[in-house]
This record gives structure tokens, C-alpha cells and sequence, in this order.
């Protein structure tokens, strides 16, 4: 449970580094981060696997890139639902969504559900 807030915490902070670097995502203000990433955490439960589950011969003839745009539209849809968080249109929601999704992956790799940070400690051989 610690490791998820950490983590919700992590993408709100991720969506307002967004919103700097992007032109076309704004945050108004630093509660509309956290409402945003939680209604995103939410659409991409939900919603998301139906969308790759109907979408898979498209997928994969592009050879998986068609779910960056699915990914983009997640972030367009949250968007329009969490006040406070506007995506005017559907491509800076796609490279909104591909640095979120590299922030997200990261912070999974490295946060496990407790909340701890995992790492690999390599010794070298006597």
C-alpha cells in the first residue's frame, strides 16, 4: 500500500514535469496533479486493457506502436474528466503519455510495494 502511494506520488510530481516540458498538457495547480494521476490510474485499470484486447491486429501489424496512441488517448481521456488537467490534443497526449510512461516504468522497477527501494548491489568475485 506504501509503495502505491509513493508511486501515485511519484506520477503527480511526473505530470507536473510534463506539463513544463510539453506544450498542450497543463496542471493548473498541484491538487489537479495528484486528482489527475489517480482518475489516469484508474482509466488505465479499467479501460485500458479493453482498448489493447480490441485493438491487437492493429498493434500488432504496427509492430506495437499503436499502443502509444492508446496510451496517449488514456492521458486525453483523464484529461477531460480530472479538473484542473487539460490535454489539447491528441499528440502532445502521446508524448505526455511515452514520458510518463518511462517516469512510471522507472519508478516501478525500482519501488516494490512496500514502499522500499530495490536495488542490485553487484560484489565482484574474490
Amino acid at each position: 500500500m506504501k509503495g502505491l502511494l509513493i508511486r501515485w506520488v511519484i506520477n503527480a510530481l511526473a505530470l507536473i514535469l510534463i506539463s513544463q516540458m510539453i506544450k498542450g498538457i497543463q496542471v493548473d495547480h498541484f491538487a489537479a496533479a495528484f486528482v489527475a494521476a489517480a482518475v489516469l490510474g484508474v482509466i488505465n485499470a479499467v479501460l485500458r486493457p479493453i482498448l489493447i484486447l480490441l485493438t491487437l491486429p492493429i498493434t500488432i501489424l504496427t509492430l506495437g506502436l499503436f499502443a502509444l496512441l492508446i496510451n496517449g488517448f488514456m492521458l486525453y481521456i483523464a484529461g477531460t474528466i480530472a479538473k484542473g488537467f487539460h490535454v489539447s490534443g491528441l499528440w502532445p497526449a502521446v508524448f505526455g503519455a511515452l514520458f510518463l510512461s518511462l517516469i512510471s516504468w522507472i519508478a516501478n522497477a525500482f519501488i516494490n510495494d512496500r514502499g522500499r527501494i530495490e536495488y542490485i548491489e553487484l560484489r565482484p568475485r574474490p
